[in-house]
């Protein structure tokens, strides 16, 4: 771990890298250029899009592609444990010798980027060098000036939810402007596919895709059904039972379902998504800690579950689900800055018996515990705040039974992960 903080610090202190996020393509496609093209070797492009739900969707379908026997590389953002989740090159990670020697050859061209850019870069000199069946990329945030934003003829794009979540990084800070960002420059020769959207959003969603000549698939093609306590996916052709062990809201079985649909399109067999489903699991996305040190440090009647959950749309997704669960439950929150903490505390009304605040370990983004205790408390939440996730655990761990929920930064569950 203290290798991938080391390599994220060098990049982050980089002479030619900024760590401040300016969006634009004019300086990787420079640097792209310079390097001869080399996403131009990248076939079948599958581009992730959206505000919520990109990384379950992209992991669901590239788990589907693998299970039919075909190869597949990602570009993931952020990672949660280690810089190099972000480089799957289709049968392993890049190595940190890898990651470092790639760096180097792009510090060569002289160009100031983004770390963003960067780390997009390493991933496609990376790329176009394996014989990948499908290269899936995840977009940091937003579209239009996204740095994974420079392919002609993309095979697929899927636009997961839509919410405001980005609006920090716009002008008007409007939802508008983050669906015609995220929407309005989607490619004209491409499959298109949105994922499950609130109705106004999905109305104007369309009004932006009206001229895109794209095939277009809208989440009306398919649909998620319940039928007692199991879960489905259903469209025209196929039912298929979501036999999964690891996946729990409502919002993440969309995100399955968005996936198994464009699988099928894909023409991955309906008895190899069937096969792969119990095996799905995502990092830092409502997962219970089983087992490690932390649950060995808890008493036998207390479950921990982190959930990366950070959006206003993300919480009542996870209230949604905590609401069925019937035992006590504690929150420990912890959250970067430029997200919107009163707002998504708000979805959280009557789900806890106490929050505990904590920092972000080794972070400068982090808001501290106390400003979150003082949104808290104005939110009337009974509440305490903590130097550190180990004091907030002891201010909450005990013989009682109940559900201790890790939530509010996918970052502070990469070091939860990392300590257990």
């Amino acid at each position: 771990m203290s290798k991938s903080i080391n390599l994220y610090k060098q990049l982050a202190n980089h002479k030619l890298f900024n760590k401040s996020v300016n969006f634009g393509l004019k300086r990787i496609k420079l640097a792209l250029n310079l390097l001869e093209n080399p996403e131009r070797k990248l076939t079948n492009i599958i581009s992730v899009i959206g505000e919520s739900g990109k990384f379950t969707t992209l992991f669901s379908l590239k788990s589907f592609i693998e299970a039919s026997k075909q190869k597949v590389t990602t570009h993931v953002s952020p990672s949660i444990r280690d810089i190099r989740e972000r480089f799957y090159m289709g049968d392993k990670y890049l190595s940190y010798k890898e990651i470092k020697k790639t760096i180097k050859q792009i510090e060569k061209l002289q160009i100031p980027l983004t770390v963003f850019e960067c780390l997009t870069l390493v991933y496609i000199i990376n790329a176009s060098k394996v014989n990948a069946d499908y290269n899936i990329q995840e977009t940091g945030a937003l579209w239009r000036l996204d740095s994974n934003n420079i392919n002609d003829f993309p095979r697929v794009q899927i636009c997961t939810n839509i919410n405001k979540q980005h609006l920090n990084f716009l002008k008007k800070k409007t939802l508008d402007e983050v669906i015609n960002e995220d929407v309005g420059f989607l490619s004209n020769f491409t499959n298109i596919y949105i994922g499950k959207q609130s109705p106004n959003v999905l109305r104007k969603i369309k009004m932006c895709l009206k001229k895109n000549t794209s095939k277009i698939i809208y989440p009306n093609a398919w649909k998620l059904i319940k039928k007692g306590d199991q879960y489905y996916y259903q469209d025209r052709k196929f039912k298929i039972k979501l036999n999964t062990k690891n996946v729990y809201s409502k919002g993440m079985f969309e995100n399955v379902c968005l996936a198994i649909k464009v699988a099928l399109d894909l023409n991955i067999n309906k008895k190899t998504i069937q096969k792969t489903l119990p095996l799905l699991a995502f990092d830092g996305r409502f997962q219970y800690l089983n087992r490690g040190k932390i649950r060995n440090r808890l008493h036998k009647n207390e479950n921990l579950m982190i959930d990366g959950a950070h959006a206003t749309a993300d919480a009542k997704n996870l209230a949604a689900y905590l609401k069925n669960i019937k035992i006590p439950k504690y929150g420990i929150w912890a959250m970067t800055k430029n997200k919107e903490p009163n707002l998504f505390i708000k979805q959280l009304k009557g789900i806890f018996k106490k929050i505990v605040t904590m920092p972000i370990e080794d972070d400068t983004n982090s808001v501290s515990a106390n400003e979150l205790y003082k949104i808290a408390v104005k939110n009337k939440f009974k509440v305490e705040k903590s130097n550190s996730f180990t004091d907030a655990l002891n201010k909450i761990s005990s013989k009682d039974k109940k559900l201790i929920v890790c939530f509010g930064s996918l970052y502070n569950c990469g070091n939860i992960l990392n300590k257990n």
